[in-house]
């Protein structure tokens, strides 16, 4: 009995070491370099916010976020790399609604689920886009242009990124709430779209606010409204689709943090600060500005996890109303 109850003791003791040891490792954190893995290329707009949030985050905590670039397969690769790793604070996801909400509706066979494989941490910013119409168009207004492409059904077409891309399934979300018919080109990128649509060979494009407006202010193409449910600071004169005749349309590109799955809540809590008071700075503010992306209303790891689920569910609907495949 009594080695028993040694036993019992000593158990006892090492199971609460350990536990202490975890305990102190996570309050400290981070006490070591943070790697962030960014699942796209170097230089993309994914990559660019990342470094502008990771610069201000590691000045904040005196230890170094160190991005980690893992892209392919429309990001599902560094995706699944994030998910396989340990849940203890040094390997974050800086991920887009790409691999979480949209990837997960096209790819059957993903290497990881969006839901359980991850923990949510932080709604970092959003990336609203614009709708651009071709000048040949006689049309000024997102109305207008609705009963210009009614009175004209399979005569208008829409440029893509190509398919499955946000471009594509936003401008599927228009054609289906407004009720029009419009032909689906897709590109290889929005900048090879852009020539055609300025010679109009296309005819609507929604394209980021970085990359459109300047063909918008220098008169080569219209713009008509701004896909975010608000109006954005970057392009404030452009009404919001919603104001412009579509109640409830709003899309942006979102970005946020991610942990592995089974990480501690207070962990979570302690990461979603680091990144909350990053977010408040003027430098990170004023950095995505310069990329079009404006931060996102401050929330909770649960307010996150709950628009994604929506986001999720809305894109899950266009790409199933409408069939779109990656082939």
């Amino acid at each position: 009995m009594r080695l028993s109850s040694l036993r019992r003791g000593l158990l006892g003791l090492a199971w609460f070491a350990a536990w202490s040891v975890g305990a102190h490792a996570q309050a400290q954190w981070p006490d070591r370099p943070v790697r962030m893995i960014v699942p796209f290329p170097a230089s993309g707009a994914t990559d660019l916010v990342a470094r502008v949030v990771a610069q201000r985050v590691a000045q904040d905590l005196g230890q170094q976020m160190v991005v980690d670039n893992r892209p392919g397969a429309g990001g599902t690769i560094g995706s699944a790399e994030a998910a396989k790793a340990q849940p203890d604070g040094y390997t974050l996801l800086l991920t887009t609604s790409s691999t979480h909400a949209i990837s997960p509706h096209l790819m059957p066979r993903l290497a990881y689920d969006a839901r359980k494989d991850f923990t949510p941490v932080a709604h970092l910013a959003d990336a609203p886009s614009v709708l651009l119409v071709t000048n040949s168009l006689p049309v000024k207004t997102v109305g207008e242009l609705i009963t210009y492409a009614k009175a004209n059904p399979g005569k208008l077409n829409y440029a893509t990124s190509g398919n499955g891309t946000i471009v594509h399934l936003n401008a599927a979300a228009f054609s289906a709430q407004a009720g029009v018919e419009m032909t689906h080109v897709p590109y290889k990128g929005t900048a090879l779209a852009i020539p055609d649509l300025v010679a109009g060979q296309t005819h609507v494009l929604f394209d980021s606010l970085p990359t459109g407006m300047p063909h918008v202010k220098n008169g080569r193409l219209r713009a008509l409204a701004v896909t975010s449910e608000k109006r954005s600071s970057l392009a404030p004169e452009l009404p919001t689709m919603a104001e412009s005749g579509l109640p409830g349309y709003s899309s942006v590109t979102w970005f946020g943090v991610y942990l592995p799955a089974g990480a501690k809540p207070e962990l979570v809590d302690r990461v979603h600060k680091a990144f909350a008071k990053a977010m408040q700075s003027s430098e990170v503010v004023e950095g995505l500005a310069k990329l079009g992306v404006e931060p996102a209303a401050p929330g909770t790891p649960a307010k996150f996890a709950a628009m994604v689920q929506a986001d999720s569910a809305r894109w899950a609907t266009v790409i199933r109303q409408h069939k779109i495949s990656l082939e």
